[in-house]
């Protein structure tokens, strides 16, 4: 069947002009149908067209189709892929934790592309103008469904969809490679059995043998590298010297890079006859790569992928592998997911890898068979060979892997008690019946009716309401007489910020406080539940201890080890030997730092809010306290927030008072000088008026007096804080502007000192303080 005759409309939309058998079967249900659809297929077979199909059905009928894509750097390489439907005039936009949001984009947008945990955030702030787009979906296209089987994502996504077929019932397009229950997915997503695909092995469009290659581990982890990629080049290098391909995958970008360095030495050592030294055309255009390692790699026909690759230099590769230039391509599991790069040889050399907030993990079996999958050029191999190189102690486990496949199980009860804080939260759980209703809708119930015994299934209900009294005997969650339940401030801030429970806890108890320090709001950050997994390697204690050597702290390993990445980061002192997982720690932790903010602000108050402003633009760009209210400043970066500061401008006041010639004499262009300083002009800049406020007043006496706040610049969210002789008489929340403050003078038995101080609770700029002092006579 021709694109052109199936979808006239939209045949520009696909990069081929005929669908294979697979995708004609499953093309009439998918396009003229409107039930729920779930296909699996093997590998490479073709699925990403019945997505295309699913958008098309949804575009022809004027609706929003949302594409839940497994990884980020899907999202992006789905966006670069689907220009085509922008050419026929459709909008496509992504939505990732890493670009700011443009809700009216996303509102007006033809196709959303989103990953699990942003459509999870989205869900749960539906009610709120920013995200109400999330509920205007008619069909959500979920890409690899069996990822409900990953560990910590895989409840995400099973509680994602049970949500937006609650929220707005769109129609659900479930893909999958091949899983042995698929008959439990289509019974949860309510799809009939001719909206149930499940084409086997022989839709593969090439055959695949499968096995597994041991060695014996030794000491020494980097040693037992080496010995897994000189087995991984034995299997490859018979296919290589056949004219064919292979493709390694590793578990790191660092291993990608270093695997392919030393695999070249190997090759030369053994004179496997490879590379395109002599061709002029490829060895000009690698000169044009900006990876200086994959310059030197790719005449040699040996290369590495991975997502921190510059886009120009990833797509090269994938020309250059795709063409045969590149004959031994090594890359991290992004690959897997992703573009599709078959190769007649795949070997996984690495079935572990260190992930910086869990430590040593075993790759997911559902990774080790999609990178499987990888195996066969359709057109070019008559059979695809994949290869798991492995300790021998495991060798069992991975063959059974292969001969059996893996069911796909429900992953929500290891979060269950967060899952069902965030459903009160947002309103979608109001008494038990919407609870028990809730539970129904899962992929855990209805794995627990095909697994009874496994799942617990008699006492499901049961752990469900007990997980409900734990959340209200906690303080997450509130019960009435009418068993009505609802979310308390502690639960609804622990679904919005997507805290585990036991940090929320931690949290509240330190916004509680009355004095909260940096050091506090550090420990509190590094004791989260978030970075339990997180290890500290031997060589990375000196650089720990160094860093926290005059820290007080009962924290140990992994906590150690983020409280010493904090305290570094907040000056932009990170040591090389912790930089390695710097990065991601950092990340979280800013998520962190911005949910105590939450916290604080609503417990403490704008003054301990103010705080955490600060700290987490210090933590975010790596200033010392001094350069840290530049940082406010459109245009000013830590390095040029440091020099001006080290030249005495340590406030946005300040540079205005500059102008635009001292500002040049710092460093600066004019035309940056004068836009700094419009960005500085439009924050705040405070002057208390104090009025008629007495110099003097009489034992026993009292006056009430107003004193003005205003800013003379831009207005922000303050907060204004009055204190005599060091004892607070009140505080008050305002939008500066101008405002006034009621202050009473008492003639006491002891001179009167008063104090007006004002912060800014979402602003990184130092406490404002002017006093008064009142004699008694």
């Amino acid at each position: 069947m021709k694109v052109t005759d199936a979808v006239p409309d939209f045949a520009d939309a696909f990069g081929f002009e005929e669908f294979n058998r697979m995708q004609r079967e499953a093309l009439p249900v998918i396009l003229e149908g409107t039930d729920n659809v779930v296909a699996s297929a093997p590998t490479a077979s073709g699925k990403t067209a019945l997505a295309e199909l699913a958008i098309c059905r949804t575009l022809r009928d004027n609706g929003t189709a949302l594409f839940i894509a497994p990884m980020r750097a899907l999202t992006n390489e789905k966006e670069a892929e689907w220009n085509r439907f922008e050419e026929l005039g459709y909008s496509v936009y992504v939505v990732t934790g890493e670009r700011d949001l443009n809700p009216r984009r996303a509102e007006r947008a033809n196709i959303l592309v989103m990953t699990p945990e942003k459509t999870d955030s989205a869900t749960r702030k539906h009610d709120s103008p920013r995200y109400s787009f999330i509920t205007g979906v008619d069909c959500v296209i979920v890409d690899e469904v069996h990822l409900l089987d990953s560990d910590g994502r895989g409840g995400v996504l099973e509680a994602t969809i049970s949500r937006l077929r609650r929220l707005c019932d769109p129609r659900i397009v479930a893909l999958s490679a091949t899983m042995p229950n698929i008959q439990d997915v289509a019974g949860w997503l309510d799809a009939p059995p001719e909206a149930t695909f499940e084409f086997g092995d022989d839709y593969r469009p090439v055959d695949l043998h499968s096995d597994v290659r041991t060695y014996s581990h030794g000491d020494n982890a980097f040693a037992d590298k080496y010995r897994r990629l000189y087995a991984a080049l034995d299997i490859a290098e018979p296919h290589i010297r056949e004219e064919g391909q292979a493709l390694v995958f590793v578990s790191s970008r660092q291993d990608a890079v270093r695997a392919a360095a030393k695999a070249r030495d190997e090759i030369a050592e053994r004179d496997i006859p490879m590379g395109a030294r002599g061709d002029y055309d490829v060895h000009t255009d690698a000169q044009q790569l900006s990876n200086d390692n994959l310059r030197k790699g790719v005449p040699d026909g040996v290369g590495f992928h991975h997502a921190g690759l510059a886009k120009d230099d990833r797509d090269a590769v994938e020309e250059w592998f795709k063409d045969g230039t590149i004959q031994l391509l090594f890359s991290t599991s992004t690959l897997a997911w992703g573009v599709n790069l078959p190769a007649r040889c795949v070997v996984i050399r690495d079935t572990k890898y260190h992930d910086p907030l869990e430590g040593e993990v075993d790759i997911s079996p559902l990774d080790i068979l999609q990178m499987l999958g990888r195996a066969g050029r359709p057109g070019y191999d008559d059979v695809g060979y994949g290869w798991v190189v492995c300790d021998y102690s495991d060798a069992d486990k991975y063959r059974r892997l292969l001969r059996e496949g893996k069911e796909i199980e429900s992953r929500l009860a290891e979060d269950l008690d967060a899952h069902l804080n965030a459903e009160i939260a947002m309103g979608t759980i109001r008494d038990l019946e919407d609870l028990m209703g809730w539970l129904e809708t899962t992929f855990y119930y209805q794995r627990a009716q095909s697994k009874p015994a496994e799942y617990g299934l008699d006492g499901l209900r049961e752990r469900v309401g007990s997980t409900l009294e734990t959340l209200v005997e906690r303080g997450f969650v509130e019960t009435d007489t009418e068993l009505g339940v609802d979310p308390t401030v502690l639960g609804t801030l622990t679904s919005q910020y997507y805290l585990r429970l036991s940090t929320a806890e931690r949290f509240a108890r330190l916004a509680e406080r009355d004095r909260i320090s940096v050091e506090d709001v550090l420990e509190a950050v590094a004791r989260a539940a978030e970075f339990d997994s997180v290890s500290a390697r031997q060589a990375e204690t000196d650089a720990i201890d160094t860093v926290l050597s005059g820290t007080t702290t009962d924290l140990e390993n992994g906590h150690r080890k983020v409280l010493a990445i904090l305290s570094a980061a907040m000056d932009g002192s990170t040591p090389s030997d912790l930089r390695s997982d710097a990065w991601v720690i950092k990340q979280n932790a800013l998520r962190l730092l911005a949910a105590l903010h939450a916290f604080v602000d609503r417990f403490a108050g704008p003054r301990a809010a103010n705080l955490l402003a600060r700290i987490e633009a210090r933590l975010e760009h790596g200033v010392s306290r001094q350069a840290v209210a530049l940082t406010a400043i459109d245009g000013v970066g830590a390095t040029r927030a440091e020099t001006l500061a080290q030249g005495g401008l340590t406030t946005p006041a300040d540079i205005v008072d500059a102008g635009v010639a001292e500002l040049t004499r710092a460093g600066l262009t004019a035309g940056v000088a004068e836009r700094v300083i419009g960005s500085a002009g439009g924050l705040p800049q405070v002057v208390v008026e104090w009025g008629p406020f007495p110099e003097a007043i009489a034992r026993g006496e009292n006056e009430m007096c107003e004193v003005t706040v205003r800013s003379k610049a831009g207005s922000a969210a303050a907060g204004i804080r009055v204190t005599v002789n060091g004892v607070e008489m009140n505080q008050t929340r305002s939008y500066l502007g101008t405002t006034t403050v009621p202050v009473g003078v008492f003639g006491a038995d002891q001179d009167l000192e008063y104090t007006i101080e004002v912060t800014f609770p979402e602003l990184p700029l130092a406490p404002v303080r002017a006093s008064r002092s009142v004699s008694v006579e």
